[in-house]
């Protein structure tokens, strides 16, 4: 399916019904890092059903904004990541660690005491369900081995880099049945490469590498400064960014709308496609399509337009809904004027 100019897309997440989670619960903490059932309000027996409603919401909501790229909106979620990372072998699911958050807060996380294994697909399920939802192109995503490494406590590997690289095996086993499933974009999600960019700088693009190597579809990888409602602070600028052109990575997922990022960054990175955020997830105030149109702009400057596609900063699991929803709408509304005005 040929894609428009400047394709829409979400970065991962959407936000959940009220009724599906328990949003108080959820900003009270951190992203959990173990299992969190408690976040959810309706019950074991019936959850699976209002899971796949919820994602129907998500999907349509999507649609109706005029995103190209669909995502499952991370709806049956209690972390971008506690979900696979707590799928696999050699995790003490009883007993576990603890780990400082890129906050600086200790949170409970994973407690890796044998070798990491995928036993399993994952979210292959998901996929499927996804891919009966709409014709467009699908993304799905899933934790990169970086980042659950650095959100794991390790009492059985050498070092980090030699756990991530096992991490890095299970997500390769995994991205092959996702593609293998329908999906039309695998994205990895490693915003620990920023956080813990020298240890990034050793061994990140390695363990990239190994989570991508061989597969057959297009595959991206998100970094960011962390959630707008935990994370504040925004730097200028990535420590960890152009390393990419290295790697065997087709999409490149940064922010830029609250960041207010110098993008002549990315003359570095010639090759790749950039998913480029363009909405402030940081603030309920909806962006004009104008707004959007200046942050798409910038980027222009330094990137050519074939290789831009439009997404928020980060996921949007903290915000109303309906303001989210506005959001999509003013940047899919932002991409059909940008396209016309290219075309004239």
């Amino acid at each position: 399916m040929t894609e428009p100019l400047f394709p829409c897309t979400l970065v991962g997440s959407y936000p959940q019904p009220d009724w599906l989670i328990d949003k108080d619960v959820l900003r009270g903490r951190f992203p959990p890092r173990t299992r969190a059932p408690e976040l959810w309000r309706v019950g074991e027996k019936f959850l699976v059903e209002a899971q796949a409603d919820a994602t129907r919401i998500a999907v349509q909501d999507q649609l109706d904004a005029g995103i190209d790229i669909v995502t499952d909106g991370e709806i049956n979620r209690e972390s971008y990541s506690n979900f696979f990372a707590n799928a696999l072998d050699g995790i003490d699911f009883k007993n576990p660690g603890q780990a400082l958050d890129r906050s600086g807060e200790p949170v409970k996380v994973p407690r890796v005491v044998g070798p990491i294994r995928r036993k399993a697909p994952v979210c292959v399920d998901e996929v499927r369900f996804l891919r009966s939802l709409t014709t467009k192109p699908i993304k799905y995503t899933i934790p990169g081995p970086f980042t659950m490494a650095q959100q794991a406590q390790n009492e059985y590997y050498k070092g980090e880099r030699e756990a991530a690289l096992d991490y890095a095996a299970a997500v390769n086993e995994e991205i092959r049945d996702l593609f293998a499933a329908g999906a039309d974009v695998v994205q990895l999600d490693e915003p620990y490469m920023q956080a813990r960019y020298q240890k990034a700088l050793e061994y990140g693009i390695e363990v990239l590498d190994r989570a991508v190597d061989g597969v057959k579809g297009k595959t991206a990888v998100h970094i960011c400064f962390g959630y707008a409602a935990l994370i504040h602070h925004r730097p200028g600028a990535y420590q960890f960014l152009e390393q990419f052109a290295k790697s065997k990575i087709d999409q490149i997922s940064i922010e830029t709308a609250q960041s207010k990022l110098d993008c002549s960054v990315l003359r570095q990175l010639p090759d790749k496609e950039i998913i480029l955020g363009v909405l402030d997830l940081s603030t309920q105030k909806v962006e004009t399509v104008e707004e959007v149109k200046a942050r798409v702009k910038k980027a222009l400057e330094y990137c050519d337009a074939e290789r831009i596609i439009l997404a928020p900063d980060c996921g949007m699991k903290y915000l109303p809904r309906d303001v989210s929803f506005a959001k999509l709408k003013a940047m899919g509304g932002a991409a059909q004027e940008l396209r016309k005005e290219l075309a004239r």
